[in-house]
C-alpha cells in the first residue's frame, strides 16, 4: 500500500465528545497560560523596561491577543477540528502554510514543557523549605521528567481526569495570587514596605508613558504572558457545544487573564518600586520568590506554591495542543499514520501526546547540559514560533471569510479588521524579535551561535528542521498536498457564525 493510502487500523472514529464542558475549557485555557509562572518570569524584566507603567503595557499586550482569539472563535465556528490552526489554514491558504503553522504549534510545546516542569520542581522544593535540592541539578533534573511523565500520563488516561486536575490547580493558584495582592497593598498603604514603595495610580496604564522603544521589547514579553489560552480551542472535539463553547472559553480566557496580570503588576510595583524590580530584573522568577518572602513572611509558600501549581497546570496543558495538532495532521495525511491513534479505552491521541512527551524530554536534558541559560534561551525562541502562528491564525480569519466581511458591521470587526490588526501587530513583533536576537548580548547566554543569538539560531533551526521534513514527507506522501484552499460556505456561517445586520 502506498504511504500516502495508509490508515492506523482499529482505531476510534474520533476523540470522546462531550467530555468536558465550557468552564472546564475554560480552567485548561487559563492554566495553559500558567498565569502565576508567566508573571514571575516576566513582572521583572517588565519593569525593568516600563518601570510604573508596567500595567499598562499588560493591557497593550491584550490587544492583539483579543483579536487573535476573535480569530480563532470564528473559525472554530465553520471548522471544530482539534488542530486548530494547522486545519484552519490549511483551509484558507493551502496545505503548506497550514504544516508550517502545525509544526509551529507541535515546537513550541517540545520547547517549553521541561522548563515549565523544572520551575514546577523547583518551586515545590522551594516551599517546602528543601533548597538545597534545588541546587542538586540531578535531583532537580530527575524530578522534573517523572513530572512530566506523570502530566503526560494524565493527559493520555483522560480528558476528564484532566479536568479535574485543571480545576484544582486554578482555584489553588488564583486563591495565592490573591492573597499576595491583598497583604502587597495593604502593606503599601499602610507604610510597612520593606522597599520604596509607591501608591497605585491609574496613570500607570497608559502603556506610552515609558516611551515607543521600551513598549516595543514589553510587547515582546507580553506575547510570552498571554499565550496558551488556545489549548481550550484545541479540545473542541472533546467539549459540549463544540461549535461555540471552545471558542468562547479561549475569549473570556484572555478577559480574564488581564484583569490577573493587570492587578499583580499593580501591586508587585507598588510594594516592590520601580528600583528594586529594575536592579533585579536579571534574577527571573526568583525575584517573585524573594517577594513572597518579604510580603508573605512565614508564609510565603503560599506563592511559592502558586507558582509550583501553575507551572504543574501548565506542563499538562501545553501538551495537549502539541498533541492534537499531531493528531489531525496524521489524519489528513500531513504526518505519518501512526500519530492519529487514539487510545480505545480512554479515547485520547497516547501515541502523540508520548511523543510530545519523549521528544520534549530530550530536549530538556540536551539544552540544560549545556547550560541553565541556554534554557531559557530556548524560551525566548518561542516568541518567533508564537507570533508566527498567532499571525497565520488570524490572516487565515481574514482570508477565509473575506467574502463575508463586508456583509455587516459585525463582520467587518470581529472576522475582517480585528484579525487583520492582531495578524499584522504579530508579524511586526515577529519582525522586531528577529531583530532584538540577532544581537547576541540580548541573550541570556551572551554567546554567539554563529554570529547571531542563540534564541534566533534555534527558532531557525526548528523552522529549517520543519521545512525539511515537510519537504521529505510530501515526496513520501503527497496526499495532504493535494488539499485545495476555500472560501466559507454562505449557508455554514449564517447558521453558525456571524449573521448579517437586519
Amino acid at each position: 500500500m502506498a504511504a500516502e493510502d495508509a490508515a492506523p487500523a482499529g482505531r476510534p472514529v474520533g476523540l470522546k465528545a462531550n467530555a468536558i464542558g465550557f468552564v472546564d475549557a475554560l480552567v485548561i485555557g487559563l492554566n495553559a497560560t500558567s498565569p502565576a509562572y508567566s508573571l514571575a518570569a516576566v513582572i521583572g524584566p517588565v519593569v525593568a523596561l516600563v518601570g510604573i507603567y508596567a500595567p499598562g503595557v499588560m493591557v497593550a499586550s491584550f490587544v492583539p491577543m483579543l483579536f487573535i482569539a476573535s480569530a480563532f472563535y470564528y473559525l472554530n465556528k465553520v471548522d471544530q477540528d482539534c488542530g486548530t490552526t494547522f486545519s484552519w489554514v490549511t483551509r484558507a491558504m493551502g496545505p503548506w502554510a497550514g504544516w508550517l503553522g502545525g509544526w509551529a504549534i507541535t515546537m513550541t510545546g517540545v520547547l517549553v514543557v521541561g522548563s515549565l516542569a523544572d520551575v514546577a520542581v523547583s518551586f515545590a522544593l522551594l516551599a517546602f523549605g528543601l533548597d538545597s535540592w534545588v541546587d542538586n541539578t540531578f535531583v532537580r533534573q530527575l524530578l522534573t521528567v517523572l513530572l512530566i511523565l506523570v502530566m503526560t500520563a494524565v493527559c493520555v488516561i483522560g480528558t476528564e481526569l484532566s479536568a479535574h486536575v485543571q480545576n484544582v490547580l486554578i482555584l489553588a493558584q488564583v486563591a495565592c495570587l490573591l492573597i499576595f495582592v491583598g497583604v502587597a497593598l495593604y502593606s503599601v498603604y499602610g507604610g510597612t514596605s520593606k522597599y520604596d514603595a509607591v501608591e497605585p495610580s491609574l496613570s500607570w496604564l497608559n502603556p506610552f508613558g515609558a516611551g515607543g522603544a521600551a513598549l516595543t521589547s514589553g510587547l515582546l514579553l507580553g506575547v510570552f504572558i498571554y499565550w496558551g489560552w488556545e489549548s481550550a480551542v484545541n479540545l473542541t472535539e472533546e467539549v459540549k457545544d463544540s461549535a461555540s463553547a471552545p471558542g468562547k472559553a479561549g475569549l473570556w480566557s484572555t478577559v480574564i487573564l488581564l484583569v490577573t496580570y493587570v492587578s499583580v503588576g499593580f501591586a508587585v510595583v507598588a510594594y516592590a518600586g520601580p528600583t528594586f524590580l529594575a536592579e533585579n530584573a536579571d534574577e527571573e522568577e526568583f525575584v517573585f520568590a524573594q517577594l513572597a518572602t518579604d510580603v508573605l513572611g512565614g508564609w510565603d509558600w503560599v506563592l511559592l506554591l502558586a507558582v509550583s501549581t501553575s507551572a504543574i497546570a501548565s506542563t499538562q496543558t501545553t501538551i495537549i495542543p502539541a498533541s492534537r495538532t499531531a493528531l489531525s495532521m496524521a489524519r489528513r495525511r500531513a504526518l505519518p499514520a501512526p500519530y492519529g491513534h487514539i487510545n480505545p479505552r480512554f479515547r485520547t491521541p497516547d501515541v502523540s501526546t508520548w511523543w510530545v512527551a519523549a521528544i520534549a524530554i530530550a530536549w530538556y536534558l540536551a539544552v540544560s547540559q549545556i547550560s541553565s541559560n541556554a534554557l531559557f534561551d530556548s524560551l525566548t525562541a518561542l516568541s518567533l514560533l508564537i507570533s508566527f502562528y498567532y499571525a497565520l491564525t488570524g490572516l487565515a480569519c481574514v482570508v477565509y471569510y473575506r467574502r463575508h466581511i463586508f456583509e455587516s458591521v459585525h463582520n467587518f470587526l470581529f472576522i475582517g479588521l480585528g484579525p487583520l490588526v492582531g495578524a499584522g501587530l504579530l508579524a511586526w513583533l515577529l519582525v522586531r524579535s528577529v531583530s532584538d536576537m540577532s544581537d547576541p548580548e540580548n541573550s541570556y547566554s551572551g554567546t554567539s551561535w554563529f554570529g547571531l543569538g542563540p534564541p534566533l539560531v534555534i527558532g531557525i533551526g526548528i523552522a529549517l528542521a520543519g521545512v525539511i521534513i515537510m519537504l521529505v514527507w510530501r515526496l513520501r506522501a503527497p496526499a495532504f498536498w493535494r488539499e485545495r484552499p476555500g472560501v466559507a460556505d454562505p449557508d455554514l456561517v449564517h447558521a453558525h457564525g456571524p449573521r448579517k445586520e437586519s
